[in-house]
């Protein structure tokens, strides 16, 4: 079983990462650059850790319900049939003492990475940024170290040489709200060693995750692949002035029973990634086109601070809820 995981990187994806880590045992450390970073860490870490116990209470509900099968949060319990007030409050129970004793903060890389079975790269998607990290990471991981990377766009094999280590190094992706869409898309690049490939995937089940294995590199992975050309002809939509934001998420929500329409599902993955991942299309890059109009837009709004959920706006204002 894999002892010490450490997150490059508090995002948001970063923190859910984390809390799933520490909630089922995984002593787990976030290494990030600057006290400012603490700072903006330190409340998702907050926010998420009571969403997920938010979660657990509220799975009360559904004891002896027909839906529980449906609607229960996947990873924080090992079968609807475990749904009872008993193995609640001993999952809260769990909860609050590992989130509160196995989370650590530290700003000194070679402290961070010291003893790290697996080291998960999540930070935003600029190549070159990530790049950077993986060379000066290269001098404090352990040997034993595997390397892992969270990127929602990019494939391994553009990082690897970069890592020191590409034979010790995959991409790990995991969906918003890990507790609850509970998957996690594994997939290697040519120099991978299938032994690291499989621990990878047992990592994943270790915390409470459902691997899915990719036997190919593929950009997007398999739910990304879907997922962005749907967010993205929102977008397209959005900058070509068929509709509002409202009317769109409107429109999808209503037409397809979906929970949340594509502008919610950017602010809640973040208008800085969505930012990341429109401007790398090739027509986001040529002047006047409608993907080219949706990044300007993202831009506007990310220079106003407008960047999501988790700063209070985004294409939707939260700050008054």
């Amino acid at each position: 079983m894999v002892k010490k995981v450490v997150l490059a990187g508090g995002g948001v994806l970063g923190v859910q990462i984390a809390l799933m880590c520490a909630y089922t045992g995984h002593d787990t450390t976030f290494w990030l650059r600057s006290e400012g970073s603490i700072g903006r860490t330190q409340p998702k870490i907050d926010r998420y850790s009571a969403a997920i116990i938010g979660d657990l209470e509220y799975s009360r509900k559904l004891i002896g319900s027909p839906m529980a099968a449906y609607l229960y949060p996947k990873a924080l319990f090992n079968s609807p049939a475990e749904i009872t007030n008993e193995k609640i409050d001993e999952n809260i129970a769990k909860a609050k003492k590992n989130f509160k004793e196995l989370i650590h903060i530290e700003l000194d890389m070679a402290k961070a990475f010291e003893n790290a079975d697996i080291v998960i790269e999540a930070m935003a998607e600029d190549p070159a940024a990530k790049e950077e990290l993986f060379k000066k990471m290269q001098e404090f991981l352990p040997e034993k170290t595997i390397l892992l990377t969270n990127s929602s766009t990019l494939l391994p094999s553009m990082l690897a040489e970069s890592t020191g280590r590409p034979d010790r190094f995959c991409a790990l992706h995991f969906a918003n709200s890990i507790w609850r869409q509970n998957t996690a898309e594994v997939m290697g690049e040519p120099q991978t060693s299938p032994e690291v490939y499989k621990a990878t995937v047992d990592f994943a089940r270790e915390i409470n995750m459902i691997p899915l294995e990719l036997h190919k590199e593929q950009p997007g992975y398999i739910l990304n692949s879907m997922l962005v050309p749907f967010l993205l002809s929102a977008g397209t939509l959005l900058a070509k002035g068929v509709s509002d934001v409202e009317t769109i998420d409107k429109t999808w929500e209503l037409g397809t029973g979906a929970p949340k329409g594509p502008f919610k599902i950017f602010d809640i993955v973040g208008l800085e990634t969505a930012y990341n991942i429109t401007i790398m299309q090739p027509e986001a890059q040529k002047e006047g086109t409608p993907l080219n109009k949706f990044a300007g837009i993202l831009k506007e709004k990310i220079d106003k601070g407008e960047k999501g959920i988790n700063s209070g706006k985004g294409f939707y204002d939260y700050s008054k809820k």
